[in-house]
């Protein structure tokens, strides 16, 4: 398993984002929930963030694609706005164990 960070390495409704052995996620709280997601926009295929960890729309309660403004549910990673409206970002496993969050081997290829 791959070590990513620690639970509150992120703030409630904040991501981070990670490179790993298997390529670039997102890694978005909601309380001592995380969701995971391919930092690739399914519109066409670039990073969700221009600036190291900026994922959030100013509400903190979406993912926002820097590059176009579309705005993606932190629970499922489903688009609701923009030119991608009704894709998805790609989940990537992860678990928190302790208060580690680990993402197993091939979780996001």
């Amino acid at each position: 398993m791959h070590r990513l960070c620690t639970l509150g390495d992120i703030p409630d409704h904040d991501a981070r984002g990670f490179r790993t052995p298997e390529g670039d996620i997102v890694v978005a709280r909601q309380g001592m929930e995380v969701f995971a997601y391919r930092n690739r926009c399914p519109h066409i295929g670039i990073c969700l963030n221009f600036q190291p960890d900026v994922f959030m729309d100013l509400t903190g309660r979406h993912l926002l694609c820097s590059n176009h403004g579309a705005l993606f549910r932190v629970k499922d990673g489903y688009c609701l706005r923009g030119p991608c409206s009704g894709q998805s970002l790609r989940k990537v496993e992860v678990v928190i164990e302790n208060g580690v969050i680990w993402m197993p081997p091939s979780a996001a290829k």
